[in-house]
């Protein structure tokens, strides 16, 4: 019997800002009903890859594919009602309350003509819920504290209840407690909705500890991808980071832990023998 084939993936896709390439020639499969993170040193092409899979940057050449086909030609609202992002820096118009911009996520769901109905009232909530924002739902986005507004961004992609959910540093501005609650709510979405997530993250051993696949970029290629105990090496931490480290299992979870090793560190080699 022939394998389905992945709903979101590349095909020798290279993305440019003017006569810029960032993104050079890839070729992706990411796995459906998995979490995959974008790991990669700064301005490595993680975001602009994101961007170019979520149609906001037509492609130099290749194509990003939904479904198999590719996803500039497709129909904006097909693409809406399966396809959901979060960008590295939305803007909420001002003075819009908490309700109203999560809300808004269930656009792509009405037609026309079409009213609101009790079950967008659920979704809603629910979305609100899940993210911890119900208390801020009559509060105006543009006084929430940064960490705040980005759990209220989550809640609206959450409610555009889609099959696929691309995210962009969705933990930017949160410490690390909430940091640590976010992942954790997204790795719930996946497991018990079975919801496609692809995100990019610079913390890397969150990405390590959250990921079923792990896709490593340097100079705008995919460097390695994969399981993360198969791409997560002290090579290719070397090879993308430009850091040396020691890559133990986590006492927690068992999945790769990258250890920097800094200068003080490396005046001390017994310390590091001791972490292998």
């Amino acid at each position: 019997m022939t394998a389905t084939p992945a709903r979101l993936g590349t095909r020798q896709l290279t993305l440019a800002y003017d006569d810029r390439v960032v993104v050079s020639d890839v070729d992706l499969v990411l796995p459906d009903g998995a979490v995959t993170v974008v790991v990669g040193a700064n301005a490595c092409g993680k975001s602009t890859l994101l961007r170019g899979m979520a149609r906001l940057l037509a492609p130099r050449s290749g194509a990003a594919l939904l479904d198999g086909e590719a996803i500039h030609r497709l129909p904006t609202r097909h693409v809406a009602r399966t396809l959901g992002l979060l960008p590295q820096d939305p803007v909420a118009p001002d003075g819009v309350t908490v309700a109203d911009l999560v809300s808004r996520g269930r656009q792509p769901h009405h037609g026309l003509f079409s009213r609101w109905t009790t079950e967008d009232d659920r979704v809603v909530a629910e979305a609100l819920r899940l993210t911890g924002t119900t208390a801020l739902a009559t509060r105006a986005v543009d006084e929430l504290s940064g960490g705040q507004r980005q759990r209220v961004w989550i809640a609206m992609a959450l409610a555009q209840g889609t099959e696929l959910l691309l995210l962009d540093e969705p933990t930017t501005y949160l410490d690390l407690a909430h940091q640590v609650e976010m992942l954790d709510l997204l790795h719930d979405l996946n497991a018990e909705r079975g919801t496609t997530i692809v995100m990019v993250l610079h913390e890397l051993n969150l990405a390590t500890r959250y990921a079923h696949h792990l896709v490593a970029m340097k100079d705008g290629r995919v460097a390695a991808s994969g399981p993360p105990r198969d791409v997560v090496t002290e090579e290719l931490v070397r090879s993308v980071f430009g850091l040396e480290s020691v890559v133990v299992p986590c006492p927690v979870t068992g999945t790769p832990m990258v250890v920097p090793v800094g200068r003080r560190t490396a005046s001390a080699p017994e310390r590091v023998g001791a972490l292998r």
